[in-house]
């Protein structure tokens, strides 16, 4: 076994030696890992905020390009938030477990929906990643280890590597969102594709994240839907899958919802998928599904026959819809994942969920075990976790005048930016651009890494 092969938890720290001879052999068993259910400190109100002075002159605009103070924030990179997609890997081992190519396309829609699930009620904006910035994580209990790495700013993209420990599964990508400010909203355009390797059955699956919206920006209270059409495509088989994240709607009948389907390469439908991505997802025969629509939709014509659809009480807000916090389950459907429940004090805390929380923790044995541009030394995130708002405000204008000063540095020298553990090329199952991992990262040799903090 090489270095690269070996790992350490990142996440626990816990009792390190720090010789050389065994740093990057360190292991603890799984039921040693203790992880915070908690933050420092709870997250400020905005409710004193003039968010219209700030928000006015970027209607239309690239935010991105634009900076913005904490308040719009939450304690967490960009990095360490796409690292929530590895919250539900199990769906992604159920997958590599299972022979039949229609039940293990079942287990990675379920993934590419789970993944997007922590977003809901999250608000926050993450901090942009620093040019040159990393994250890692090692999830022993989970069977996965991840990197990622900020590997342009201007367009701004976040290239990740997640692999199997017991060498299952790949899965990678390369993320760059475009956010614009829409006057009453801020919308997120997915750019990137994501793919999925499964190992064991040499397949490889693809697809994009739908669009994200957060509503009431200015006025009223704020919420999010996610909606647009997600294909996923096994390469190897040519089967697909086709998720349709539908729109709030006038009415708010839609919010959340969830439906689309499973087909082979002949465009046979195996089966229907349907849920919220808030809630659960489920899968049943095509033919019962259509039956049972049939017969509910009959229902409710009866139902709201001499009813009158009421509009919105308050014109200057886009007033969230009031949702039916259950889906309505076909008989005979089976359950494909169904969303852990959020800690009670997750409101407080920028509706966090478990994983979330743990995703900043830096304990002790751990410096002299990260890389120095990972996420969880960055000062301005560590002090907003705190609660030092105005100190975290100062932190993030200090970097950022740091990043730039550092770029223009480049430019007089003429030199151009050098990623560390990831190098443009091609997606070799879409032939579309991507970012892909050189490797290296985990034999933990880090000379002459950029001081970017």
């Amino acid at each position: 076994m090489n270095n690269e092969d070996e790992f350490y938890d990142a996440v626990t720290g816990g009792s390190v030696c720090e010789t050389p001879s065994v740093r990057n052999s360190s292991f603890i068993p799984s039921h040693f890992f203790h992880f915070r259910k908690s933050l420092p400190a709870p997250m400020f109100s905005r409710n004193t905020m003039s968010v219209w002075s700030i928000l006015k002159k970027c209607i239309g605009l690239e935010l991105s390009k634009i900076t913005m103070p904490i308040v719009f924030n939450e304690p967490l990179s960009f990095l360490q938030r796409i690292t929530e997609y590895m919250e539900h890997t199990y769906l992604i081992n159920r997958a590599c477990s299972l022979p039949d190519s229609i039940e293990r396309m079942q287990a990675v829609a379920a993934f590419a929906v789970s993944a997007v699930a922590s977003q809901w009620d999250r608000t926050g904006k993450p901090f942009n990643p620093l040019l040159g910035e990393t994250y890692e994580l090692t999830r022993e209990e989970q069977g996965f280890r991840l990197v990622s790495e900020q590997v342009s700013h201007h367009p701004p993209v976040s290239a990740f590597h997640a692999e199997s420990l017991v060498g299952d599964f790949v899965f990678h990508g390369s993320i760059y969102p475009k956010l614009k400010f829409w006057g009453k909203s801020v919308e997120a355009e997915p750019k990137g594709t994501i793919t999925l390797e499964l190992l064991k059955h040499n397949e490889a699956y693809t697809w994009s994240n739908p669009y994200c919206c957060v509503h009431n920006i200015i006025l009223g209270k704020l919420w999010i839907e996610q909606y647009g059409t997600v294909e996923i495509v096994n390469h190897s088989t040519g089967d697909k899958c086709v998720l349709n994240f539908k729109p709030c709607g006038m009415f708010g009948k839609e919010l959340h919802k969830v439906e689309g389907y499973i087909q082979d390469k002949s465009k046979k439908k195996h089966c229907v998928i349907y849920g919220k991505w808030t809630e659960c997802m489920w899968s049943i025969d095509p033919q019962a599904y259509e039956t049972h629509k049939k017969s509910e939709k009959k229902g409710d014509n009866k139902k709201h026959k001499h009813e009158e659809p009421e509009g919105a009480d308050n014109d200057d807000a886009d007033d969230m819809p009031e949702v039916q916090e259950t889906v309505c389950v076909v008989p005979g459907s089976t359950l494909l994942w169904r969303i852990d429940s959020r800690p009670a004090h997750s409101a407080t805390m920028y509706n966090f969920t478990n994983f979330a929380m743990s995703l900043n923790e830096l304990e002790p044995g751990m410096e002299a075990m990260l890389a120095p541009t990972d996420c969880r030394f960055r000062p301005d995130i560590r002090a907003m976790e705190n609660g030092k708002m105005d100190e975290a405000s100062r932190e993030k204008e200090r970097l950022e005048e740091k990043q730039r000063a550092a770029r223009k540095e480049r430019s007089r020298n003429e030199e151009e930016w050098s990623t560390r553990w990831f190098q443009s090329g091609t997606n070799p199952f879409t032939g579309l651009q991507d970012w892909i991992y050189t490797g290296g990262y985990f034999n933990r040799s880090y000379q002459d890494l950029p001081d970017i903090y």
